[in-house]
Parts: C-alpha cells; structure tokens; sequence
C-alpha cells in the first residue's frame, strides 16, 4: 500500500518546509488571519516587513478595530488590492462587536466576517487552532489539478467543486497547521507555474500529470480576454505655499479611500471638472511624463498635470485636504503609482524642495 499524501507531504515538510515565518511564532488567530489577508495575490517575501510594521502600530485585533481607517491605509500603502485594508479593518471591528474580541471556531461564522472566503477561514482555522479543514489557495490549486490530473481552468466552478473534493480527501487526522503550510509551501517552492522541481517533489510517484507527461497543460489557462485600457489626468493642484491637494477616493473602486490627487478622466475636460467639483480656475499646467499601472483588470495610464492656483484661492470642502511638499514622510496613505509620481515629481530634486 502505498504511503498516503498527507504522510509524504509532512516528511518533506519536516526537512524542507518554512517554519519559521513571522506568524508562526506565536501562531495565534490574529498574526494568522493579518498574513493571510496580506498574502492574498502578494508573495511571502514582500509580505513580511508589510507584517512587521502592521504589528507594530495594531499589535491587537482591538487596536486595530479601534484605529482611524486613515492610519490602516497608511500602513497598507504599496501593498495594493486596498478593499483587502479596508475589509481588514471591518473584519476586526466585528470580531470585536459581534464575537467580543474572540475569533469564532465555526468555519461558517469565520466566513461571514468582512474578507474572509472559504479558503482563507480554513486556513486560519487549521494554523492558528489545529481545526480539520482543507484550503484551496492558488498554490494548493496547481499542486491538486496536476497531482489529480484535474483539468481546466480552477476559476471555473465544476473544477473548483472537484479540486475542493480532492483537497479534503487528503486531509490528514492530525498536524493540521504544518499540513496546511505544507501544501502551501509545495506550490510555492517545489510545484511552481514555470519549471517546477519534479524531480524533487515528495508527491511525484503518483502525480498525474508527470505521468502522462500534462505538467505544461495543468492547471488549465485562464479564457483570455482584451485588457481594458484606461487613461486619466492626474492633476497637481499647489497653492500659493506649493501644498499640494488631495482628496479623499470614494469607498469603493480603485484606491477606496485613500487620499489622492483630482483624477479626471482623459475624455472629460478637467478644467470643467475642477470648476464643477471646487470652483477653482487655473492657469496653464505644467505637463509631466505619464506613468502606467497595472490593476487586477485593466491598465491604467495616469498623465499628471501640474497647476498653480491664483493666489487667495480657497476650497472649503472637507473632502479635501491640503499636505506639505517639504516633508515626504509627512505624506499621508497614497495609493503606491501615485506616490512614486509625487514623490518624483517634488522630492527628486534640491530645487523642488524649496516649492
């Protein structure tokens, strides 16, 4: 008989698998749900400096339901997909409202706070508890349709359904926290996209698609679409003391609630936009090199423009908010592509300093 999957993969674990990542010690719930939201769609190694410094200023799930959601997205800026901030902060709110500071054991309670999928409740569950549930992360996703023989593409919700199938048949009895970062650390490190390790992989005696020769074909590619692409002015309003304007993103859509200079759209005349929005006129703008960014969706080409208003000119709008160009760590949270432009554009150079 052969040795079950979950055997061989904690053997393999034992010698080669990460231990010693900052959440695991101590592996407590709420060091495991912030990584875990923090690892969504972002790599280990970029992750962990985020981590540290995220502890530092809400070291507890009650600080952090207890902080402004400006000092969240401040501490969030550069790692992106920002709904993530925002959902972190409602999520630790209700833990505290609903479940008075206690993370809830049930796999379905842990679902239904802000942020939380299936995945992500099961491996909070099974690393910061021991709890017997399977995860399907993307990782967990290629090591199962390759191993499985599994095909098409796992977005699709028929292949979802049987890769959720195959995960919790070989879910083991015990050591469930190393078992669930065994898996994961598989996919990331052994059965990657590109050129993974058969030859090293503790799994490969049974996988199906080294067998039938599959491993380029499995998991199946995502259907291809046309990315969108859009393009928008980014508009550098100074006053008479060289502060610059920002306002506050609507909650939702792309940098929800982060501060950020007017972004008009390209076919939208922006000085219309800037008369209807604040009543301010300006003279004519300064025009800087365009940036590009990539989203989830679509690509986004942002072509800053950089005005002077007349002097006395006020805005009374709460909305908005003046921010000093002498001081970049005086910068409140701005989305990363427009940082990077700002502080390009006033802190590069002696000269601009003196704005």
């Amino acid at each position: 008989m052969s040795i079950p999957f979950a055997d061989r993969l904690l053997r393999w674990f034992d010698q080669h698998g990460r231990k010693d990542l900052p959440w695991q010690h101590p592996r407590e719930p709420y060091r495991v749900w912030l990584s875990e939201i923090m690892l969504q769609q972002t790599q280990v190694a970029t992750v962990i400096p985020y981590f540290h410094r995220f502890l530092e200023r809400f070291p507890t799930v009650r600080s952090l339901a207890e902080a402004p959601v400006d000092d969240v997205l401040q501490r969030w800026a550069g790692l992106g997909y920002y709904a993530r901030a925002r959902n972190l902060h409602r999520c630790a709110q209700t833990v505290m409202q609903q479940h008075g500071g206690q993370w809830p054991r049930d796999i379905d309670a842990m679902v239904a706070l802000p942020g939380i999928g299936r995945s992500t409740a099961a491996a909070i569950l099974s690393q910061a508890f021991g709890d017997r549930h399977a995860i399907l992360d993307g990782n967990v996703k290629r090591v199962l349709a390759r191993h499985a023989g599994i095909a098409g593409y796992p977005g699709l919700p028929a292949v979802q359904q049987k890769l959720w199938r195959v995960s919790e048949s070989h879910l083991p009895q015990a050591r469930l926290a190393d078992y669930t970062q065994a898996i994961m650390d598989l996919g990331a490190a052994i059965c990657t996209s590109r050129k993974p390790l058969c030859g090293s992989c503790p799994v490969s005696e049974d996988c199906v698609a080294r067998r039938e020769n599959r491993i380029a074909e499995l998991p199946g590619p995502k259907p291809r679409k046309v990315r969108p692409q859009r393009a928008s002015w980014l508009l550098l309003i100074e006053n008479e003391r060289g502060d610059l304007l920002l306002e506050r993103r609507p909650p939702s859509g792309i940098w929800g609630s982060l501060w950020c200079p007017p972004v008009v759209e390209l076919a939208d005349d922006w000085r219309s936009a800037l008369q209807e929005r604040y009543g301010l006129q300006v003279g004519q703008p300064e025009t800087l090199a365009a940036v590009h960014h990539a989203f989830t969706h679509y690509d986004l080409e942002l072509r800053p423009l950089r005005v002077r208003l007349a002097k006395g000119a006020r805005i009374a709008d709460a909305s908005v908010a003046w921010t000093t160009m002498r001081d970049p760590d005086a910068l409140p949270g701005l989305p990363a592509p427009v940082r990077k432009l700002v502080e390009a554009a006033y802190f590069s150079t002696p000269d601009l300093l003196s704005l």
